[in-house]
């Protein structure tokens, strides 16, 4: 990777300047009944509460200001377009609006309902594909043949990157002691970011990964000690993590992560209805997965002598329809 474009403790304190003023500080919210159940003190990074409705709005707002900035036209000149399951299509049609940048976004056509209303409400372009990965390529080639726009990866893009890790910095602040951060792991940028802010500060930290077992290509690439991918995006619940790992975040997670645990669909369904009925949060199936991890007999098992443990629940985008069937299950 070239030195220019990496992700440094330097770019994700250069990130938190950018965002500062823009960005929630998320709360960390703790329960005592979740710290029995998992036998540990759980410390919860809010981020579901976050602007546009997940961490991603970090990622997308440094990539957009700083391509703002950097552009020798005027922001209603500039066009950007990502690739997304939902989440960081919300965030950039958010941040995009707010600079005055025309968005498109690319959708796998099984995208939640909730977070295609989102993207265009926000006045962005929304396209939808075929839910496989050179379906997707492109798609978004031909968004990029016809407008000219920049292509903002929400996986590879080393601002984008840079953005998520403040979450790092924030957490570094807000919890003392901590042993240990379990975060879900899809295309990788937020476990990538986070890992970078917190083994550059404070090494001894362990970072964990969390995803589900039917979509678990950042264990199959952990284990296997090279980059995983499905031609053919997974179909779990949680539908945040049916993607693949990315190239550059892959770089950082091998390096950085200790262990990726995996997850039923039941765990992740459960781990919903917990947060909902002990902190009254609502929070996405994908968002759920590092309460799931944290709950699971493999973590008590493995991650042994760690006592504080921050978890981040990623997203609260969920349709209503969708978020009533699992709660009365």
């Amino acid at each position: 990777m070239d030195a220019n474009n990496s992700v440094t403790l330097k770019t994700v304190q250069k990130a938190a300047d950018t965002l500062s003023g823009h960005v929630i500080t998320t709360q960390v919210q703790t329960d005592e009944t979740l710290d029995s159940l998992s036998g540990r003190r759980l410390f919860f990074k809010c981020e579901n509460l976050q602007k546009s409705g997940s961490f991603k709005f970090r990622g997308a707002y440094n990539a957009v200001s700083r391509l703002v900035s950097s552009n020798g036209r005027t922001p209603h000149q500039l066009q950007v377009v990502a690739s997304s399951t939902g989440n960081y299509a919300c965030a950039l049609a958010m941040v995009a609006k707010v600079h005055g940048v025309t968005a498109h976004a690319v959708m796998p056509n099984n995208s939640p309902e909730c977070k295609k209303r989102t993207v265009l409400s926000h006045g962005a372009n929304l396209t939808l594909c075929e839910p496989a990965a050179q379906d997707i390529t492109r798609t978004v080639k031909q968004v990029q043949n016809a407008t000219g726009a920049v292509f903002i990866s929400g996986a590879d893009h080393p601002d984008v990157i840079a953005g998520h890790g403040t979450m790092g910095l924030e957490l570094l602040r807000q919890v003392p002691n901590l042993d240990a951060v379990v975060m879900p792991v899809g295309t990788g940028g937020m476990l990538a970011g986070v890992s970078v802010a917190i083994k550059s500060t404070c090494p001894e930290i362990r970072v964990y990964g969390a995803e589900p077992e039917v979509a678990n290509g950042a264990a199959m690439s952990l284990n296997r000690g090279e980059r995983f991918t499905f031609s053919r995006f997974p179909q779990s619940i949680a539908d945040g993590l049916n993607v693949n790992i990315g190239a550059v975040p892959w770089t950082y997670i091998r390096s950085n992560v200790g262990d990726i645990f995996t997850v039923s669909e039941d765990e992740i369904k459960n781990a919903m209805r917990l947060v909902w009925e002990r902190m009254q949060f609502v929070v996405e199936p994908s968002g759920a997965v590092g309460v799931a991890a944290v709950l699971s007999d493999s973590f008590k098992a493995r991650a042994v002598g760690c006592r504080n443990v921050a978890v981040v629940l990623s997203g609260g985008n969920v349709d209503p329809d969708k978020l009533s069937e699992i709660l009365q299950m």
